[in-house]
């Protein structure tokens, strides 16, 4: 046991390190969606396969092995989004880029205050917020604009007889930056047939990118937030800035972390 220690080199440790480190961020990706439900789909059928193998099941042994010597191309057609995500991370773009912390609550507080007046009028609304990666590929159609984040002009943009109140309205690095904008509709089953062309709309986007969306509902006035493909509804005011809070400040949780750590 001593020997197999001895024979390990530096290299051989960071090669570890590395793969260790890949596989972890995979987990991150792909936590909290659908991919994990396919990865232990998958797993079922590994097992499935090496069962077949012990106990000399020839005809499924054949069919599982012909299955998995295609498992690579079977993976890139299951986990296409999740992929395109990940290699999309490469160039990350922060929400709140350069702003203060102020700034940022005031942004969120904005987004929360307009969703929340336009649910008491029941005026519908999807406004899709940039994280880190990059949106631009998927957006189609709209209008360039570059505004301050403001209640007032959200509303505005959205009331019915609004020329632009129509698609999604798109904020980037705390800005208002497009109106207008059509998002890929999601194609999963999942989704219950009760939900609108804007919730279908917000669950599409987020199943690409890690952008989160907010909807409010033109029929009930109900908010919701989507992300990771998942959707959580019923958002009052409270609610909302807490869940708003918590997916667009990351630099509020790091910089508490590491006061804890001076104080300590």
């Amino acid at each position: 046991m001593f020997d197999v220690f001895a024979n390990i080199r530096l290299l051989d440790l960071l090669d570890i390190s590395i793969v260790a480190f890949i596989i972890y961020r995979i987990i991150l990706l792909i936590k909290g969606t659908r991919a994990v439900q396919m990865l232990l789909g998958l797993a079922v059928i590994l097992v499935v396969y090496v069962a077949s193998r012990v106990g000399d099941l020839h005809t499924l042994h054949w069919f599982l092995s012909n299955f998995l010597s295609s498992i690579i191309l079977v993976i890139v057609v299951i986990f296409q989004h999740d992929i395109r995500r990940a290699l999309m991370h490469v160039g990350r773009n922060p929400f709140f880029g350069g702003m203060t912390y102020r700034e940022e609550s005031e942004v969120i507080d904005e987004l929360v205050k307009a969703c929340v007046a336009l649910g008491n009028r029941k005026i519908g609304a999807l406004i899709a917020i940039e994280r880190e990666t990059g949106i631009k590929d998927i957006l189609e159609s709209g209008t360039r604009i570059d505004a301050r984040v403001s209640s007032e002009l959200i509303r505005a943009i959205f009331m019915p007889t609004s020329p632009i109140h129509d698609g999604a309205l798109v904020v980037q690095q705390g800005r208002l930056t497009q109106v207008g904008c059509f998002l890929p509709l999601t194609q999963s089953r999942d989704v219950s047939k009760a939900l609108g062309t804007r919730h279908r709309a917000a669950i599409g986007l987020t199943e690409l990118v890690d952008a989160v969306a907010i909807i409010v509902s033109e029929e009930t006035g109900k908010i919701s937030v989507a992300v990771n493909g998942g959707m959580t509804r019923n958002l009052d005011t409270t609610s909302l800035k807490k869940v708003l809070g918590r997916l667009l400040e990351p630099r509020k949780v790091k910089i508490a972390g590491r006061k804890k750590k001076k104080g300590s």
